[in-house]
């Protein structure tokens, strides 16, 4: 599942991520977000972009399209 289509206060582990350029996937990365780190979907702007999301004890606003790069596993 990507990270974009998860719901609000689901949590999951990040699998990988693939982003189009190395300059995002090295922002990634500098953010907290590779593979194994859990990730939770807390709320999204009023209009829909960016999402927040908890990445160990950090909060984070993403863009959706830097979150469709995003693979993530769903954590019970």
């Amino acid at each position: 599942m990507k990270l974009v289509n998860m719901n609000l206060g689901a949590t999951g582990r990040i699998a990988r991520s693939e982003a189009a350029s190395l300059e995002l996937q090295s922002k990634l990365y500098a953010l907290g977000i590779f593979p194994g780190v859990e990730i939770k979907v807390l709320r999204e702007a009023p209009l829909g972009d960016p999402l927040q999301v908890r990445v160990g004890p950090s909060l984070l606003s993403i863009r959706k399209r830097d979150a469709a790069h995003i693979d993530v596993d769903m954590v019970s």
